[in-house]
């Protein structure tokens, strides 16, 4: 894409949002809060970092986007419906019997999934072997996970974490969308997972950390990921779970709640003036 226009990109980030809510609807379970959360690093990617087309989903060249923590695809189905791959229309019918949205990635729905995830903590393990398959296939494309902070406490992200750095995986990127909340509370007081930023540095990471909701810092730490060689990427997104919309940021209930129809239209309304 490389648009680096960044009132572009921050109405990209918009638009996914209107479509998160188009995807939950009203008086319907829905993951909100972590799909706000990413809204903006999702369409960081989209639309300005990653090669990819609706035109070429099969190119062999194209850059991956794993969803780790797949109850928040909602944010992917949204760029996914922006960028063309399917009619936004069916961002409506999410979840509904025989759609092609569903709660998590379903690689054989979705029009430009990868890979089904939503079971925590696969997600990186999965990147991984796509990075080191485009390694033993001469390509030179990246791969990209977003997980959940919560996610980090699934021994198996540890696993992939230790197996990328022994392979030197320099074309897998983690990030991190660190809202420091999940379903039932704060981090700390669930499953404190530390310092993340220096377990992913112990384990011979090039580890960064910026604001997940400033435009710039993503496009520009996702530019200088491009430049690290040898090693694989984390960059740590500090976030605002529900982000945008102001009854929802930092509740944990709305982790995967319901909206009312007058908190559909607050929340579009909140959303359109941002």
């Amino acid at each position: 894409m490389q648009n680096r226009d960044l009132v572009y990109l921050q109405e990209k980030a918009k638009a996914i949002r209107l479509g998160i809510l188009e995807a939950i609807g009203v008086n319907n379970k829905g993951h909100l809060g972590g799909s706000m959360s990413a809204a903006d690093i999702v369409a960081a990617l989209y639309f300005y970092k990653m090669n990819h087309s609706p035109n070429r989903r099969q190119d062999p060249d194209r850059d991956r986007f794993i969803f780790s923590k797949g109850h928040s695809a909602l944010a992917q189905y949204a760029a996914l419906a922006e960028c063309g791959y399917f009619d936004k229309k069916e961002l409506a019918n999410t979840k509904k019997l025989g759609a092609i949205l569903q709660g998590h990635p379903e690689r054989d729905y979705t029009p430009g999934v990868e890979c089904n995830t939503g079971s925590l903590g696969q997600g990186l393990s999965i990147g991984l072997g796509m990075a080191l398959g485009g390694r033993l296939d001469g390509k030179n494309y990246k791969v990209y996970v977003i997980l959940g902070d919560g996610e980090l406490a699934e021994g198996q992200v540890w696993e992939a974490v230790t197996a990328a750095s022994f392979y030197k995986a320099d074309n897998l990127v983690a990030i991190i969308d660190h809202n420091k909340l999940q379903a039932t509370g704060p981090i700390k007081k669930c499953f404190d997972t530390g310092n993340i930023g220096a377990k992913f540095s112990a384990f011979g990471w090039k580890t960064f950390e910026i604001d997940g909701h400033d435009m710039k810092s993503i496009v520009d730490i996702l530019d200088e990921v491009d430049e690290v060689k040898g090693v694989p990427c984390a960059i740590i997104a500090h976030t605002v779970k529900g982000k945008g919309v102001s009854f929802a940021e930092g509740v944990p209930s709305f982790h995967n709640g319901e909206l009312t129809a007058e908190q559909f239209e607050q929340a579009k309304l909140q959303i359109s003036n941002m």
